[in-house]
C-alpha cells in the first residue's frame, strides 16, 4: 500500500474506501489544512523584513535562520544534530511547509509580535496593521 492524500470533504467517500480496503496495521493520520500559500508569502516577506533590519547576539541571519528562531519561540520542535563530517551542527525540524494554517497564523503573529517590540518596519502593510 502505498500513501494517498485526500482532502475533505470532497474525498470523503475515498477516503472511507481506502480506511475499507486498508491492510491490517496500516496507519491513518487526519491533519488540519495546511498553511495557505498568501500565508506563506507573507510569512518570508516578514522573515525577510527582520533578517535586513535586525541581529541576534551581534550576528546578520538570513530569512531562513530567523524562521527557525521564530518556529522555536512558537514551541516548534527544533533540534541540532552533528554533520556528517561532525564539524558542524545541522538544524533539524524546521520546516514550515507541513504547519496547518493556525500554525501559520500563530508564526506569523510571533513574527510580528517580535517585529514590533524591536522596532522592526514591516513592508506588508496587513502585518502592519
Amino acid at each position: 500500500m502505498s500513501r494517498y492524500l485526500f482532502l475533505l470533504p470532497r474525498d470523503r467517500s475515498k477516503v472511507l474506501t481506502a480506511i475499507d480496503l486498508a491492510p491490517w496495521g496500516a496507519r491513518v493520520e487526519i491533519k488540519a489544512a495546511k498553511r495557505s500559500i498568501p500565508q506563506n508569502d507573507r510569512m518570508w516577506a516578514m522573515l525577510t523584513d527582520v533578517a535586513t533590519q535586525k541581529k541576534h547576539h551581534g550576528r546578520r541571519y538570513t530569512p531562513d535562520q530567523w524562521k527557525v528562531l521564530f518556529m522555536h519561540a512558537c514551541g516548534r520542535e527544533v533540534q541540532f544534530i552533528p554533520s556528517l563530517d561532525g564539524a558542524t551542527f545541522i538544524p533539524w525540524g524546521q520546516r514550515s511547509s507541513d504547519l496547518s494554517k493556525d500554525e501559520m497564523s500563530a508564526l506569523i503573529e510571533c513574527i510580528l509580535a517580535w517585529g514590533t517590540e524591536n522596532g522592526v518596519k514591516f513592508h506588508d502593510e496587513e502585518a502592519a496593521a
